[in-house]
């Protein structure tokens, strides 16, 4: 193991608690407000809280993110679509951990995601879909239905290209030997 992999693995360790409390308040954020949603509207039924805006509306996703897949027939769809998910959440998490230290941003971006996909989750493996509320839209033109969990996914993407613009901005690190790739060496001749 090398002297990166081990300060690596170490910030991982330091910082573990608090990314697994932030996934922990992310996957119990949604979990509630899936919960109050659920005990206050029937399906399908609609409280508006910026009329012709915004509304919560209790839908059922038994597609992917954004409702891809709903409407699909495909044997074994909810069996599907949740190990998609798992596997997707196995990605984010390894990425995660192989993050360096220094990629703080990336880091908390990932554990945005890695949050939104385990409250995702839990609803696909509990109900076999996942409960989505908030309707954004304007007049006919609506935005798929999305949920807290989906909200976090997002802004742990959105963390994500932050911090890859701003590490472009910075421009490559490289060693003024590598500076120029193709270029020969000059006593290459």
């Amino acid at each position: 193991m090398t002297t990166d992999s081990v300060a690596s693995a170490k910030s991982w360790q330091a910082n573990f608690p608090k990314l697994l409390m932030l996934v922990l308040a992310i996957v119990t954020a949604d979990q509630i407000s899936k919960a109050l949603v659920v005990g206050s509207l029937g399906l399908g039924q609609s409280v508006p809280l910026i009329p012709g805006f915004l509304h919560f509306t209790l839908v059922r996703n038994t597609g992917m993110a954004f409702g891809l897949l709903s409407g699909a027939d495909i044997p074994f769809k909810a069996v599907l679509v949740t190990l998609l998910s798992v596997a997707a959440m196995g990605a984010v998490t390894y990425y995660a951990l192989k993050s360096p230290q220094n990629e703080r941003l990336t880091r908390i971006g990932l554990t945005f995601i890695l949050g939104g996909a385990m409250g995702n989750i839990i609803d696909r493996v509990h109900l076999g879909y996942v409960v989505d509320f908030v309707d954004v839209f304007y007049r006919d033109t609506h935005w798929p239905a999305f949920n807290v969990a989906d909200t976090c996914i997002c802004i742990g993407v959105g963390l994500l290209l932050l911090d890859s613009f701003r590490r472009r901005d910075e421009g490559p690190s490289l060693s003024p030997e590598a500076e120029v790739a193709g270029e020969p060496d000059p006593g290459e001749t």
